[in-house]
């Protein structure tokens, strides 16, 4: 009796060493919680801890069964119940990105709570009444949640079964798929200077048709332009027609460009496309039909090679691996009676490139915030401030608070920072250089630029 006990005893001892080992190892393998900023936490609490390493093989099974094979069967039954569940209960944040990827293309009402219910549980999160998907995705980029393994092999899955068209969008390379989401179009894959062809996508406008000022009577005094100056030459760019096209290759006093308009985050650009590095031909700007947290991801439609948008980058495809980075030509945000007024010798695009459509999504469908999730917003200002943006000599980005820096020109006032220097031009703001040449600045919101340049400056600070 003596002797059965003690072996109880020691049988005891060592199935308790191992289950404390097991939780010691478990404890390590979890990721200590990021660092986050005050504000992120008083917004959406804190985050739930993360494992790391490898799924295990029930797990892989169970993301292959709900998140892979549902998409090529367009189907939801039993087995994806089950094998959602199962994932459900890992305690396994990480696979919420796929979740939430899945989630943006669910119209069923049924499958969205589904689908939204372990979300939420696997987050430590209560369920809200609407924009599961949103929330959730909020949730996921604010706290920084790490993706889980294999993660663009499952998330090129569900989006190219989806929407075809972006097998060669979803590749490797120097971008954060995490942050990848639809927006809500196919994509503009129309060959270069094909453009009248109707395409259904956000139809870009290759080589467009401009008038003179005189002639464009179609354009009220308020209306917003987008003007653009190089080597002597002007061109307004309305806006009416930017919303409708978003991207504009045109060609401006003997340069090539690629002018992509981001409704969402109220910024045109302007890139130079010409007098690249050997070897590289002229890239073709257009509209994937993605977004990077609310800004539309703009690629190369003759190499497929995505483009950071707001800094101008490749960052997939042959481009990327030839580290190829645009330069940008200023965009003055201006009313076309000042702009034309200013500059008489302007050119215009025509009103036809509107396609008879005249939305003002600022003042209609964004008129209250963005409308993608865009996690944590830096507090320094309101999320819809128009800001002008630009680099510095030395890399340094800075912001300037438009309706400030306007007011302080205006009265006489010098604005510069390092070799930054702003002045008002046509009823719009440019930076220049110290030598008043021109340093490629632009008008955005605030969530845009500090979101793509988290380290940056701000006028006045």
């Amino acid at each position: 009796m003596t002797l059965a006990t003690s072996s109880l005893s020691r049988i005891f001892i060592i199935a308790s060493l191992v289950a404390l080992s097991l939780l010691w190892i478990d404890a390590l393998r979890a990721q200590e919680a990021p660092q986050l900023p005050d504000h992120v936490i008083e917004k959406f609490g804190k985050p739930p801890p993360v494992p790391k390493g490898p799924l295990s093989d029930e797990l892989r099974a169970a993301v292959q069964v709900a998140f892979v094979d549902s998409v090529k069967q367009s189907s939801w039954a039993n087995d994806q119940e089950k094998a959602l569940g199962e994932i459900a209960g890992s305690k396994d944040a990480r696979i919420v990105w796929i979740i939430s990827d899945l989630m943006r293309f669910t119209s069923g009402r049924r499958l969205n709570t589904v689908l939204a219910e372990a979300a939420f549980k696997l987050l430590d999160k209560k369920l809200p009444d609407n924009d599961h998907w949103g929330v959730v995705t909020d949730h996921l980029i604010a706290w920084n949640i790490p993706a889980p393994p294999d993660y663009l092999r499952v998330k090129r899955a569900i989006f190219t079964e989806t929407v075809p068209g972006w097998e060669k969008i979803f590749v490797e390379g120097d971008i954060d798929w995490r942050l990848v989401s639809w927006g809500g179009v196919p994509i503009d894959a129309r060959k270069y200077d094909t453009t009248d062809e109707p395409c259904n996508c956000i139809p870009a406008a290759d080589n467009p048709k401009v008038s003179s000022a005189e002639d464009a009577k179609w354009l009220k005094d308020d209306d917003v332009v987008f003007g653009i100056q190089v080597n002597g030459e002007y061109r307004a760019y309305p806006r009416r027609i930017m919303e409708v096209r978003e991207m504009v290759n045109d060609t401006l006093g003997g340069r090539h460009l690629g002018i992509p308009y981001c409704t969402l985050c109220g910024a045109a650009q302007a890139y130079f496309t010409d007098r690249l590095p050997e070897g590289i031909d002229r890239p073709v700007l257009r509209t994937s039909g993605l977004l990077i947290r609310s800004n539309k991801v703009m690629y190369d439609v003759r190499t497929f090679s995505v483009f950071d948008t707001f800094l101008g980058n490749a960052v997939t495809g042959p481009l990327a691996q030839k580290k190829l980075q645009l330069k940008q030509a200023s965009v003055v945000t201006t009313d076309w009676g000042t702009w034309k007024k200013v500059h008489p010798e302007t050119t215009v695009l025509v009103e036809s490139l509107a396609l008879g459509r005249d939305f003002d999504f600022r003042n209609g469908r964004d008129a209250k915030g963005p409308i993608f999730p865009v996690g944590d917003v830096d507090p320094r200002l309101p999320v819809q401030e128009d800001i002008i943006g630009v680099v510095t000599a030395s890399g340094k980005p800075v912001a300037f608070q438009r309706s400030k820096a306007f007011v302080a020109l205006k009265n006489g006032k010098e604005i510069v920072f390092e070799n930054v220097r702003l002045q008002l031009d046509a009823g719009g703001i440019r930076a220049v250089d110290a030598d008043g040449s021109d340093i490629g600045s632009h008008q955005a919101f605030w969530f845009a630029w500090s979101q793509f340049h988290p380290k940056t400056d701000l006028w006045p600070g």
